[in-house]
């Protein structure tokens, strides 16, 4: 016997698919041959209706989605910690269903976070450091405990680049010491971007139904777009920080990765909120958040001004025409769907000049990151059995360890932080983050869009994050292409990684003001469902392991399939790989 609760849960879906035009195949997922979803396209929804009639229990994804993340770790190395709590707090959800109880939409569905979002339980949370191994916090980080709340079994830890991508000037994105280097799923040894590089790849090939991340800027939305995923990055202080491993407390923020846009707007909706242990958070002009959920809407481009900042997109940065042009072709898509385009609305040359060549952005984050990590987490460990206590003592440990992978990997950023000398409390540092707010604010963005009168922005991602970053605030984004199959192989200063190749994808961002989520995600679905690049090019990589092996076997399932590594891709490898300065920016 199911309780009210869930029966009007599922009404309520069935009531938003019908206002939304939720219509993206005609055939659903859960209507395949074996009777069971694709693990690699199921939706929120789609998994609700399972859980519900008992197709599956929750203790089944669980079962399968570990058996996946063994499966792409062999390759991809992207999951660094699996839940050993994550079958039992499944069956207990199961129990929970099954006596008529159901707290949400996310009840006893599997999660991953990105491994800098504390828990305190047997997981270790490391941001892919050994200095952290071992340490315990007090309590899980508030929005680790609002997944709970909402019933959502948090299944794992992803990889990271090491420390959000803030220890080293010559590393790569998605290494940590602790997790080795993650890949992407596109192409092979595609880099994933970061630094939330192991919750984009396992979002994009289902390894959970969606995973979150964190970004001060470009980590959620670069991982997003080369995965192929929806990312929300919200405005600073509309999700908790507490207990996440800080590098800017005027920058951080966590949001979704996830499949789709109603996906990443269900997670949202469970991790918004205002939290007394994060003041930031009291900035909210609202009590309750919007309804995210309710924001997917297929007419909701109709009417609104979009504006085009072309000033901010260098076609220089890009290493052909093919971002650009499929961006110029999405415009007239957003211009049928209702909008009105508003064309090079453009920043000030003065912000411009500044956000390229200015240094205020590093002084910010310097000075932030070494007063905000003993400040707001290293002070707070309950064991930190390595004994460091500050951003002098992680830098010791680093350059000791030999693990850690110094000096080949260096510590420039950690040095550079150090050698500035001062924190977020010199007037020095109060000086550069008010030019940080009024390139990004009243001559960038929030400029722009009072003085054309505009409901949003829209920006080829890679041009997207660095802007916002400054003043906090949000920007969706979704899929937009990829590159064609005989694209060039580009890969990154070492070698090591294709930055660009064949069927990569990238995506087009959606940027709005302060606390603007629930436009942007409208707006982002409508171009979602419009278009549905989604699927259009699938991955080469995807693990074997679905439902259908594991309903029914107690957990005994053995992963012994070989990988499935579609072929499409190796028949064309594209012109011969050469190497490339990397034209994207280093995302933290």
């Amino acid at each position: 016997m199911h309780s009210r609760w869930s029966i009007i849960t599922l009404l309520y879906v069935l009531l938003i698919n019908s206002v939304c035009g939720q219509i993206a195949n005609p055939k659903s997922t859960l209507e395949t041959a074996s009777g069971y979803p694709a693990l690699i396209e199921i939706t929120l929804e789609e998994l609700d209706t399972g859980l519900e009639t008992g197709l599956f229990t929750s203790v089944d994804l669980v079962n399968a989605y570990i058996a996946r993340i063994k499966e792409a770790n062999v390759t991809l190395n992207c999951v660094t910690e699996i839940n050993p709590d994550a079958a039992s707090i499944a069956a207990q959800l199961d129990a929970e269903r099954a006596n008529g109880t159901v707290r949400g939409p996310l009840h006893g569905v599997p999660i991953i976070i990105k491994n800098n979002i504390a828990t305190n339980d047997k997981m270790n949370n490391t941001a892919g450091s050994f200095a952290l191994y071992g340490a315990k916090v007090p309590r899980d980080s508030t929005i680790a405990s609002k997944l709970r709340a909402a019933g959502v079994i948090i299944l794992g830890k992803a990889n990271l680049s090491q420390w959000a991508n803030f220890r080293s000037f010559n590393s790569t994105n998605g290494w940590s010491a602790y997790g080795g280097q993650t890949f992407g799923v596109y192409y092979p040894e595609q880099d994933p971007s970061g630094s939330s590089s192991g919750s984009g790849v396992s979002s994009a090939i289902g390894l959970a139904l969606a995973a979150l991340g964190s970004e001060t800027s470009g980590s959620i939305l670069s991982p997003s777009e080369v995965n192929n995923l929806v990312g929300i990055k919200p405005t600073v202080g509309l999700t908790s920080r507490s207990l996440v491993i800080p590098i800017s407390e005027h920058q951080d923020t966590v949001g979704p990765m996830a499949r789709t846009v109603k996906d990443a707007a269900y997670v949202l909706q469970a991790i918004a909120g205002k939290d007394p242990l994060d003041n930031y958070t009291s900035a909210q002009p609202f009590d309750t958040p919007p309804n995210y959920v309710a924001a997917c809407d297929f007419e909701s481009l109709a009417g609104k001004r979009i504006g085009i900042p072309r000033n901010l997109i260098d076609p220089t940065q890009e290493p052909d025409d093919t971002v650009i042009n499929t961006f110029n072709a999405a415009v007239k898509t957003i211009q049928d769907a209702g909008a009105v385009i508003v064309d090079n609305t453009n920043i000030t040359a003065y912000a411009l000049a500044t956000y390229n060549n200015g240094s205020t952005e590093e002084i910010v984050l310097d000075t932030d990151f070494v007063t905000d990590l003993p400040k707001d987490y290293l002070s707070m460990l309950t064991s930190n059995p390595q004994n460091v206590h500050d951003l002098a003592d992680v830098d010791n440990f680093t350059h000791n360890f030999a693990q850690e992978g110094y000096p080949d990997r260096d510590t420039g950023v950690f040095d550079e932080s150090l050698a500035l000398g001062y924190g977020n409390t010199d007037p020095r540092f109060w000086a550069a983050y008010q030019t940080n707010l009024e390139i990004a604010g009243p001559q960038g963005i929030l400029g722009l869009l009072k003085n054309y009168s505009l409901d949003a922005l829209i920006l080829p991602t890679n041009f997207s994050p660095g802007l916002p970053a400054l003043a906090g605030l949000p920007v969706v984004t979704v899929p937009l292409g990829f590159y064609p199959a005989n694209a060039s192989v580009m890969r990154n200063k070492r070698g090591t990684l294709v930055e660009t190749g064949p069927n990569v994808p990238f995506g087009i961002s959606f940027l709005g003001a302060a606390f603007s989520e629930a436009d942007l995600i409208g707006f982002a679905y409508a171009f979602e469902q419009r278009t549905m690049v989604r699927d259009k090019v699938q991955p080469y990589f995807v693990p074997n392991t679905e439902l259908v092996d594991v309903v029914g076997t107690g957990g005994s399932y053995n992963v012994s399939k070989p990988m499935r590594r579609r072929s499409p891709m190796f028949a064309k490898r594209g012109k011969p790989t050469r190497q490339m300065r990397s034209t994207r920016l280093r995302q933290v």
